[in-house]
């Protein structure tokens, strides 16, 4: 008996993951996620380790796991992987302030992010 098999929110020849919660703008992470859409893993991989960007370790870290996946859950092979989809949403705001001049009050925003790395595997053209 049991339950059915869920089917698979990528094609065959893609992986993906998903980071949640990171503690950055949309707007500056989706710099970084701009810097590797469509590039072979490795490629990307250099980029992210050399690049000043703060938020890179953390997009690394989601990449390595997408090509972990790629590996260990659907047996795709690592060096014929490109980066086909990377993008960015929104998470939740923190808000604080501080006290200014006057009685007023200064708005101090803290945004959280998200990001999903999409993984396929492509042939290479001889």
């Amino acid at each position: 008996m049991g339950k059915e098999k869920n089917a698979r929110r990528v094609a065959e020849n893609e992986a993906m993951a998903k980071t949640r919660m990171l503690r950055t703008s949309p707007q500056k992470l989706n710099l970084v996620a701009q810097m590797i859409r469509g590039k072979k893993v490795d490629k990307a991989l250099a980029d992210l380790t050399f690049s000043k960007k703060r938020i890179a370790d953390d997009v690394k870290k989601c990449l390595q796991s997408a090509i972990a996946n790629a590996e260990n859950n659907h047996n795709l092979d690592v060096d014929e992987l490109v980066v086909a989809e990377a993008y960015v949403g929104k998470n939740l705001t923190m808000k604080r302030g501080r006290p200014r001049a006057r009685g007023r009050f200064g708005k101090i925003v803290k945004p959280f992010s998200e990001l999903t790395i999409k993984v396929r595997q492509v042939e290479e053209q001889a």
